[in-house]
């Protein structure tokens, strides 16, 4: 689960980037933060990723707060940048095994548990062999949440996951978020993606000037005009 509690943030020229921010993501629950550059939405996941201190408030991972116990904090999550940070010169299969075997310890992760979690994203059999350098932006999150599936965290947090896919690959995204939500993992996904936002999120959540102005629940996020909402919340 991820908590924020009455979360801020505050810059030294008196700027709230986040501001009194309060939502909760449950296991198996995908929330969509919404809102234009600038709106806080990457401020926000960087507090739970202890890249930034808040101000005060609290961002908390299955109730641990990020800035008293961060290694603790960080076990428990996992982070995949717009773009997809992995070694080119690695295989799909070495990709998975290393960064897993950094959240796993000593013994690793299992070639067994490699194998399934680069199925379950669907990347083709023939390319767990091939270096990673060669493949598009989309098999690249594909191998990027692979590990994240064998690392098995509590909570993923994306940061505009389909920017720059082709229409197929920002598909095949959705099918992995379902991956994640049938694993009970809590993700939180800052998007402009108003379509696919709409499709995939249980919870919709629109930022303006760091603060959390709409909330829609539900089915609320189906029947809702996202669109009309989203300009009305803008203006």
């Amino acid at each position: 689960m991820l908590e924020a509690r009455a979360l801020t943030k505050q810059f030294e020229d008196g700027r709230f980037a986040v501001k009194n921010l309060n939502f909760k993501v449950q296991p198996g629950e995908v929330f969509g933060l919404m809102g234009p550059n600038g709106a806080g939405k990457t401020t926000t996941i960087n507090l739970f990723l202890d890249f930034i201190r808040p101000t005060s408030g609290k961002a908390l991972v299955d109730e641990v707060e990020v800035a008293r116990e961060p290694r603790r904090a960080k076990r428990k999550l996992a982070f995949i940048a717009e773009n997809v940070a992995l070694y080119p010169t690695l295989t799909a299969v070495q990709n998975v095994e290393f960064f897993g075997s950094l959240g796993a310890g000593k013994e690793g992760v299992a070639r067994e548990e490699v194998g399934n979690a680069l199925r379950r994203v669907g990347l083709a059999e023939d390319q767990f062999h091939s270096r990673v350098g060669s493949f598009s932006k989309g098999m690249r999150q594909k191998v990027g949440i692979a590990v994240v599936l064998a690392h098995k965290p509590s909570a993923v947090l994306f940061d505009e996951p389909t920017s720059g896919l082709d229409p197929t690959a920002a598909e095949e995204f959705l099918s992995i978020l379902q991956v994640l939500r049938e694993s009970e993992t809590a993700v939180l996904m800052a998007s402009h993606d108003l379509l696919r936002v709409r499709r995939v999120c249980d919870r919709v959540g629109i930022m303006r000037d760091g603060q959390l102005c709409e909330l829609l629940e539900g089915e609320m996020v189906r029947e809702t005009d996202l669109e009309e909402t989203y300009r009305r919340v803008m203006s």
